[in-house]
């Protein structure tokens, strides 16, 4: 035995790029100009492996990442970690932002979605920031996305950032994604994504948009016209919205039991809407605490203000009134109990002391009552807490089903969550141009696009076979998240050594388990693997 290198689950990442075709895609629409070792599709192969290589360390550390690891296995005979140097991945994120970043993706998704049955496609857009180290250069020629201060959704306000938009299917699955300068507005950065994705793809079966409430404008809503079919939810801020969650509607359940619905129908933007108001029994229970806080709280300042309007002197009773009016109107969830106005003679300037003999002494008022929980109006809010308010231009849709399409919005959120997940470390970006950083926010969304479709090809192939495999807790599952998987294939090795005088390679340390899941995906896995 000569030696042993990893191999892991890296050749799962392998071969689902393999199967996917994703390497001709690449090759056909920016192939290598002159003589190189490796093909441009090769480099973003191997960038690949590495944001998915659950090394803790970030992305675009080349060529010691690939130090200890089966390279001739997962590329070709003859390859070595210093082919992957900096000048040649450097190179390849050149080529991808000459080409276009976004448009390199949408041929890759495009071509990965024809091999796929998904049905009704539900495309879920959403956005966030990714904050970057260093200092940057700008652009050399092409045009780039700024990076730039602006509002930093992990808090990182000391950073520069940019933005990047995502649409996703129902099955979390990556079809769009374009970074944006760091300073643009999520309702603008929205609506562009849509009409962007539209204006790429083939939409010749039925879909819906669905976005959380920063798409929901009368611009945006216009801007999309009719022929867009779109499904949000609508922001509380909206008057309308304001006045059906306070309203006693009845309420509808649904199938599932933990949702009830009610059904309206509304013009807003000039553009005819079904509204369906959901109340959910979860967000409710969840509420309902932070709730039950809020109001003590708010009971406490409100006896410290009533205390404070005590000892205000009013010229005049009317005045006194209107204070005590004022008060009611600026605290609804509470009442005042034995409310009066009590009249009482003091000095006059203010002069403090007994009064002297014969001294002239005016008339004050003063507010006296106790404050009391409004029990009616708190309770009434209260029911209510668990109520949003749902839209869609498409007024046929049956109110359970927009519910439904709607909470698949939290796929798009996992992506986002993926591609910031400190195991993975994607989105740890150090480079000194903004655009190979724009060329590496593609490698980004490619990972994800291959993670998202491996899982779901595990669970359709586990599914469709009827096998299990054993989850965190020994269970057997056939719904496995893919970062479960990779955990079980860690400390597979290729073994190197000599036999009867030339140099074998084996994989070692394969278990049932992972045998029978390299067999479900195929093929393209058992190259690797046997």
């Amino acid at each position: 035995k000569l030696s042993t290198l990893s191999l892991d689950h890296l050749g799962l990442v392998a071969a689902i790029f393999d199967a996917l075709g994703i390497a001709e895609v690449i090759d056909g629409l920016i192939p290598k100009t002159r003589d190189c070792r490796l093909s441009h599709s090769a480099i973003i192969k191997a960038l690949i492996i590495n944001g998915l290589g659950f090394v803790e360390r970030r992305l675009y550390i080349f060529p010691s990442y690939f130090e200890n690891l089966a390279l001739e296995r997962l590329f070709h005979p003859g390859v070595v970690p210093t082919d992957f140097n900096e000048d040649v991945v450097g190179r390849t994120l050149d080529r991808i932002n000459g080409y276009g970043s976004t448009m390199l993706f949408n041929q890759i998704a495009m071509k990965c979605m024809r091999q796929l049955s998904l049905g009704t496609q539900i495309y879920h857009v959403d956005t966030t920031s990714f904050s970057v180290h260093g200092d940057y250069e700008g652009p050399d020629c092409m045009p780039a996305m700024e990076i730039t201060l602006g509002h930093p959704k992990d808090g990182r306000w000391d950073l520069k950032q940019f933005i990047m938009s995502m649409v996703t299917n129902q099955c979390g699955i990556p079809l769009f994604v374009q970074a944006h300068s760091g300073n643009k507005s999520d309702k603008k950065t929205i609506i562009e994504t849509i009409q962007a994705f539209k204006s790429n793809l083939d939409f010749s079966e039925k879909g819906y948009f669905a976005a959380d409430s920063a798409f929901f404008s009368s611009e945006n809503i216009r801007l999309l016209g009719d022929k867009t079919l779109w499904i949000t939810r609508v922001p509380t801020t909206v008057g309308e919205v304001k006045e059906l969650l306070k309203c006693d509607l009845e309420m509808k359940t649904c199938s599932d039991d933990r949702y009830s619905i009610f059904e309206t129908e509304i013009n807003y933007g000039e553009i005819d809407q079904k509204w369906v108001i959901v109340d959910s029994r979860e967000m409710h229970a969840s509420k309902a605490k932070t709730f039950d806080k809020r109001i003590e709280k708010e009971f406490n300042e409100a006896r410290k203000s009533l205390k404070k309007l005590g000892r205000m002197v009013f010229a005049c009773e009317a005045d006194a009134r209107k204070a005590a009016d004022r008060w009611i109107a600026e605290n609804p969830h509470f009442i005042l109990q034995d409310l009066i106005i009590n009249a009482f003679y003091k000095r006059k300037g203010s002069k403090r002391g007994r009064p002297k003999k014969d001294e002239e002494l005016e008339k004050g008022y003063r507010v006296e009552a106790d404050v009391e929980r409004n029990g009616q109006t708190i309770a009434i809010e209260r029911a209510r807490l668990g109520r949003f308010v749902l839209a869609s231009n498409d007024k046929a849709l049956d109110g359970e089903l927009m519910l439904q399409y709607y909470k698949g919005q939290n796929t798009v959120e996992k992506g986002f969550r993926f591609l910031k997940d400190k195991s993975f470390r994607i989105a740890e970006i150090y480079l000194k141009k903004e655009e190979r950083i724009e060329a590496l926010s593609m490698i980004m969304a490619l990972s994800l696009l291959i993670y998202s479709i491996a899982e779901w090809m595990i669970r359709q192939k586990l599914n469709e076979y009827g096998e299990t495999v054993l989850n965190q807790l020994g269970k057997p599952t056939q719904r496995p998240t893919l970062k479960w998987i990779f955990q079980k294939f860690r400390n597979i090795n290729e073994a190197i050594f000599e036999f009867k005088g030339t140099i074998q390679r084996e994989v070692i340390n394969l278990n049932d388990e992972q045998i029978k899941i390299i067999k479900l995906l195929g093929q393209e896995c058992e190259k690797y693997y046997v």
